[in-house]
């Protein structure tokens, strides 16, 4: 399976980035791997994962964020990854 990530969910990424580099030198560089691994499991278990707002929701193994993408076939497309600690109508709104 092909795996996008879509520009939006991108730029999430480097959001939650920035913010974990800012608590702790060399955070950001983890969340981003710990992020990417989640996403690499999408490989065997796409598609297993409890629908959210129209897409499926992978919730990571580390951070407090979830992975919202779709199937088509044999591509994942990954939509947003938002911070879960967030109001969930704002990530509702998001992915609207």
């Amino acid at each position: 399976m092909k795996i996008r990530i879509l520009g939006d969910a991108e730029q999430d990424l480097l959001d939650g980035a920035s913010f974990y580099e800012k608590q702790s030198l060399g955070l950001g560089d983890y969340f981003i791997d710990s992020l990417f691994a989640d996403i690499d499991s999408l490989q065997l278990y796409a598609g297993i994962h409890v629908k959210k707002f129209g897409y499926y929701r992978l919730l990571s193994k580390r951070f407090p964020y979830a992975i919202y993408y779709t199937v088509q076939g044999e591509v994942i497309d990954i939509y947003a990854i938002l911070d879960c600690r967030r109001n969930p109508s704002k990530s509702e709104d998001r992915l609207k």
